[in-house]
């Protein structure tokens, strides 16, 4: 029996029954809050999600935004190759004129029709490799070919007939020690004139030629009866010996050497300017006898200029400016050993009121040598051959603020673009002799090359 010893009673209400004020206006509380009850590293993590939600958000409307201004933009046309050709041996360079592709190959050139792209001929009877070509059309299905190998070596060839025939290679000597390698070729629209860069132990010069292309196609158009129907019989004594079901055309020979052309002629050799030097008069009365017309004034002790004076000045300056020059790091000044140049056109610059010329024909080149501030106008006259033996002085100097880093000269001939080393373009009228444009990049950059289009 369970008797009890206390009467019933209600228990009192505790505190955690109590009813809350925020219970009741729940409703009106913020609901992040509840997070800042949670312990540190929650809250971390939530911001660092937060962050991450909110930087990929960025991400992804920046893409957007990129998408549709790529889509406002016009789209380049892609273009893929229509047909192509295989090469026996590794290519090096190519030059189209006219219908065909000529191929610099690791053991000689190869030409290719381009039309069909089948292989037309080689030459390959130096074994050597060719790493730069340039050809011009001749006209009568002549073209003009100047190739440089890997050792220096310009060859010139003409091809004809579907074959190749060596002319001459212009920088050939017989002591190979003497040998000036090419550095660089140009040949002018039409082949009149073709030129080379040679770089000897110290210095470098430009060698210009002119290409006789009448006599050239005389020769190919007289000499072409006489190689057909050499073929012709060829033919015809292979078809009686092989019998009729075996009848083959024969390829056409890929050089022939039953022709021989007349060589190209040095027309001008230029070379770089040379430095200021002293006088190489040993007095006053010496100067005065090279002098003409009378035109003196003194005796001139104060203004001749001599090797020893320009020696102390130079040691004078490089003493007061030491510390300078060490940390620039500036070495004697040499000779410069590389230059760009190109065949011009008639214009009035080059040319007087009284000269006539055709139209298509060069008449003079334009040279600017690594780190000189002119460039420099020559003219293509024949007459100037009779002075081999002296300094060239050019025609017309047309001087730049700085150092000419790169040129350019319009199809037309007309316009020519100066690049200087301060990033400087400049577009010149060679016709008329004044500036039309004058463009300054930012100073960072330096301009290695420049194109007409």
């Amino acid at each position: 029996v369970n008797s009890r010893q206390h009467p019933l009673e209600i228990p009192p209400p505790s505190g955690k029954d109590w009813p809350k004020e925020e219970e009741e206006n729940f409703f009106l509380l913020d609901p992040d809050r509840k997070r800042d009850v949670l312990p540190q590293p929650f809250r971390m993590i939530h911001k660092l999600v937060m962050q991450v939600f909110e930087s990929a958000v960025e991400i992804i409307e920046k893409r957007e935004m990129l998408r549709e201004a790529q889509k406002r933009k016009a789209q380049p046309i892609k273009c893929f190759p229509t047909a192509e050709f295989q090469v026996t041996e590794r290519a090096n360079c190519l030059a189209v004129s006219g219908k065909y592709i000529f191929v610099g190959l690791s053991v000689g050139l190869a030409a290719f029709n381009r039309c069909d792209l089948k292989d037309v001929c080689a030459w390959d009877a130096a074994q050597t490799e060719i790493c730069a070509i340039h050809a011009s059309a001749l006209g009568n299905e002549c073209h003009v070919l100047l190739a440089v190998d890997e050792m220096g070596l310009a060859w010139l060839f003409c091809f004809h007939k579907e074959s190749f025939l060596l002319i001459k290679v212009l920088n050939e000597v017989e002591d190979i020690s003497q040998r000036s390698p090419c550095v660089e070729v140009v040949l002018s629209r039409g082949g009149d004139y073709a030129g080379i860069l040679l770089q000897g132990n110290t210095e470098a010069w430009l060698e210009i030629y002119q290409l006789p292309k009448d006599s050239w196609l005389t020769e190919m158009e007289e000499n072409s009866g006489a190689a057909e129907e050499l073929a012709g019989s060829e033919r015809r004594s292979s078809s009686s010996s092989v019998g009729p079901f075996l009848l083959q055309e024969l390829p056409v020979p890929a050089i022939q050497d039953d022709i021989k052309l007349d060589p190209p002629e040095l027309l001008l050799t230029v070379r770089p300017p040379k430095p200021i030097t002293g006088t190489t008069f040993k007095g006053p009365l010496d100067a005065l006898k090279e002098v003409g017309d009378g035109s003196t004034l003194g005796l001139g002790y104060n203004h001749l200029i001599k090797d020893s004076q320009w020696e102390l000045q130079e040691a004078i300056f490089c003493s007061t400016y030491q510390e300078y020059l060490e940390a620039e790091g500036v070495t004697k000044e040499e000779m410069p050993r590389y230059a760009t140049f190109h065949f011009l056109l008639p214009s009035r610059i080059l040319m007087g009121p009284e000269m006539e010329a055709e139209p298509d024909i060069p008449v003079g080149i334009g040279v600017h040598w690594y780190g000189n501030h002119n460039f420099c106008l020559y003219l293509l006259n024949p007459s100037l051959k009779d002075k081999a033996g002296s300094d060239l002085k050019p025609d017309v100097v047309w001087p730049c603020a700085a150092p000419i880093a790169c040129s350019a000269v319009s199809s037309c001939s007309r316009y020519l673009a100066l690049a200087g080393e301060d990033a400087t373009i400049t577009i010149w009228d060679k016709h008329l002799g004044y500036p039309l444009s004058v463009t300054a990049i930012l100073e960072e950059r330096f301009i290695r090359s420049i194109h007409f289009l």
